[in-house]
């Protein structure tokens, strides 16, 4: 086999890998301009008539507006926490390191691991208790410890690239500490930062499982509104694919228009 055959073959299965995990978001996205009748129908009709009634419903027919707001409120407020809380700590186990550095970041990242299921009892009782049910304060906290160790782990790595000789420098010049993280080594550090935010903004507009556990409507985001389609008469499933593909869209426009700081950060560190 010749190399311009394998490379034919490598670009031919790497685009059906890509086809095969694309194909739910199309199939999401074709089911939401199908009837109700078409969208359960067996075997599944690739040919139809589109309707814009689901879409309709899901944005105009409800308060798909108000799930929205919620969402952009507890994403941003949830991912500038995390950021706020996240660097220093990273800063501080990339340049003040000790022996129990690696056993913390451990501990750090055990807590991610956790699953959501085993400590979502406790979290209820306590919130119930301190009134933060179905808050905006509330589920901020949840979404901002979620993504804290994101940040801490991600962040570190990219600072531990920045030459120490350059912060030494710096250090002899009488810089103060805070002048030494916001002049010189947040902006070494800019794509990562990028990348960290962006992952975070994602996870936290994603999840699912404690949004619909802590809230009802007040402070419900959209990841709960997709749920609302399932109901005692039974499961819309072409409404609900409008309305999951209304909240995809914002993530994928913002993973588009940020790729190219998502890259530049992730790979940030692979060449030396």
């Amino acid at each position: 086999m010749t190399r311009s055959t394998r490379e034919r073959l490598l670009t031919m299965l790497t685009l059906f890998l890509s086809f095969l995990m694309f194909f739910p978001i199309l199939w999401m996205v074709l089911t939401s301009f199908k009837t109700e009748q078409v969208a359960f129908a067996f075997p599944p009709r690739l040919i139809f008539t589109p309707t814009l009634e689901n879409w309709r419903i899901a944005l105009v027919g409800t308060d798909y507006l108000n799930f929205l707001g919620n969402t952009l409120i507890i994403t941003f407020v949830s991912t500038l926490a995390a950021l706020i809380l996240g660097v220093p700590a990273a800063y501080a186990m990339a340049f003040y390191a000790t022996k129990r550095t690696d056993g913390s970041l451990l501990w750090v990242m055990s807590t991610r691991m956790l699953p959501p299921a085993g400590v979502i009892v406790p979290i209820y009782v306590i919130f119930q208790r301190l009134g933060l049910l179905d808050t905006f304060l509330g589920i901020i906290i949840i979404y901002t410890g979620m993504n804290v160790p994101l940040v801490i782990w991600m962040v570190r790595s990219f600072m531990l690239d920045i030459p120490f000789e350059i912060i030494e420098a710096a250090r002899m010049d009488g810089v103060t500490l805070w002048q030494e993280i916001a002049r010189m080594v947040l902006p070494l550090i800019v794509p990562g930062l990028a990348a960290t935010a962006l992952l975070c903004f994602i996870f936290a507009w994603n999840e699912f499982f404690f949004a619909f556990n802590l809230t009802t409507k007040t402070a419900a985001p959209l990841s709960v509104y997709i749920s609302s389609f399932k109901t005692a008469e039974g499961l819309f499933w072409a409404k609900m694919s409008a309305a999951a593909t209304a909240t995809v869209f914002p993530v994928l426009i913002a993973g588009w228009v940020a790729q190219r700081q998502l890259v530049t950060g992730l790979t940030m560190g692979a060449v030396k």
